[in-house]
């Protein structure tokens, strides 16, 4: 009640002031601060982190709420700092943010994204959360940055892969620091018409909402680049299970290869169940039929055991990467847990860096300041390279890993080989091809 309270204050004093003809002294920087969405009073400043805790990617949220627990240590000068050594920016100084000591509350989206944006808004209105971080569906990470983006809350995407979150549904008050599916397809594409040839028929069993759709779209196009054919693609709800109403059609419909357009248990499960199948022993139109997972994680890889073997995918990192900021990250999340960091821990941990280090090149933690810092802020030693936060749309930019599952895994975490590398440059696209507008800023509005 008190923040729509403050909202109606808000719209009612700049209705009088701009009813009078005097210029509005609320607009200017120093006026609107003490008015911006849960501007932080006292010794301490709260972050909002909302994860899929339960659902279909219930595993990836697990692994994302650990990374940000650090992620917090390291910016309160807990534990060994983590990255904040490797950094280009060094404005972090392991001293909290600004000042204050950064607090925290978590919430569950539960893979849903009308879960998911109740969550954000508890933690808005309620804790008093200044940003919200997280989401491992594409869905989620859209409404809540729309809620954010009403809100005048910045929101930090977790990972969400949908070309749409930085491209039709991208926000002023949203940022993603994960790849998408475009960009999969532009480094995937390469490596399966080499591997595969340029004469094959592809089957796409789909995730039903904006990822798989996108995810999809762009492996189509890729794909058809090459010279292949592509059959109907089949639309699968997320959380299905059991995927073998959907894969008993592949056999029978000339397709020599599956694609996969799944995540998370989704994508374990439909994996696992077409290996079962016996469709990676058969051979089809001559040739060996053969099974594509376009987005991959070593969590997914865990999970599909022996299946995952020779099947391509993308990843956003890997913790084996040889750079000293992977290295650096990896030793210490692993000496905290006992095991390697995902890519969605990897991604949301530096999420939670990249929005504390804007607000200290800012010097302020309010918002269209603090927007002002990530856009077209180039930066290193976050482990993925040099990376630009383009301010046209709010998308990283950066290299793409090709990987597939490895043939003789050494342990029960070496399970993914990067076979590929698609440089920054080669996965760098017109924002015009995906539309959408920024929108406006909405400080003020919360």
């Amino acid at each position: 009640m008190a923040l729509l309270t403050r909202r109606r204050l808000l719209q009612t004093g700049m209705a009088g002031i701009i009813g009078t003809g005097i210029a509005p002294m609320m607009f200017t920087k120093g006026a609107w601060a003490q008015e911006f969405c849960n501007n932080p009073t006292g010794d301490t400043v709260t972050f909002g982190f909302n994860m899929p805790l339960t659902g279909a990617y219930a595993d990836e949220g697990a692994d994302q709420q650990r990374a940000l627990t650090l992620a917090v240590e390291h910016l309160n000068g807990e534990g060994d700092g983590g990255l904040l050594p490797t950094f280009s920016s060094k404005s972090l100084t392991g001293k909290g943010v600004l000042g204050k000591k950064v607090a925290y509350v978590t919430g569950d989206d539960q893979t849903k994204a009308d879960a998911g944006r109740d969550s954000a808004r508890r933690m808005i209105e309620r804790d008093g959360a200044i940003m919200i971080c997280g989401a491992s569906s594409s869905a989620v990470a859209i409404a809540e940055q729309a809620l954010c983006q009403e809100m005048g809350v910045i929101y930090m995407a977790g990972l969400t892969h949908s070309n749409d979150t930085t491209g039709k549904d991208k926000k002023k008050y949203g940022f993603r620091h994960f790849f998408n599916a475009y960009q999969s397809g532009i480094a995937l594409g390469p490596v399966l018409g080499e591997a595969y040839g340029k004469d094959r028929v592809a089957y796409h069993l789909t995730s039903d909402y904006t990822w798989g759709w996108t995810q999809e779209e762009s492996m189509k196009n890729a794909t058809e680049a090459l010279g292949w054919k592509t059959i109907t693609p089949v639309r699968t709800p997320v959380g299905a299970g059991d995927f073998s109403q959907y894969l008993t059609p592949v056999l029978n419909s000339g397709a020599d290869v599956l694609i996969l357009n799944h995540y998370g248990f989704d994508g374990v499960n439909s994996l696992t169940q077409a290996v079962q199948f016996g469709m990676k022993d058969k051979t089809v139109n001559g040739k060996k039929f053969e099974i594509v997972l376009p987005l991959v994680s070593d969590l997914m890889a865990k999970g599909a055991g022996e299946a995952m073997k020779g099947v391509y995918g993308t990843s956003n990192w890997d913790w084996q990467l040889k750079d000293a900021a992977s290295a650096a990250f990896t030793k210490s999340f692993g000496a905290k847990y006992g095991q390697p960091p995902s890519q969605i821990a990897h991604t949301s941990y530096v999420q939670a860096l990249l929005y504390a280090d804007a607000c200290e090149r800012a010097g302020t933690f309010y918002p269209p300041e603090v927007i002002k810092a990530l856009e077209g802020f180039e930066f290193d030693g976050m482990g993925n390279g040099p990376t630009l936060y383009r301010d046209t749309d709010h998308q990283c930019f950066k290299d793409v890993l090709v990987v597939q599952g490895k043939r003789a895994p050494t342990n029960q975490y070496d399970l993914l080989d990067v076979v590929a590398t698609a440089s920054k440059e080669s996965v760098t696209y017109d924002p015009a091809i995906f539309g959408g507008e920024l929108g406006p800023d909405t400080a003020a509005m919360c």
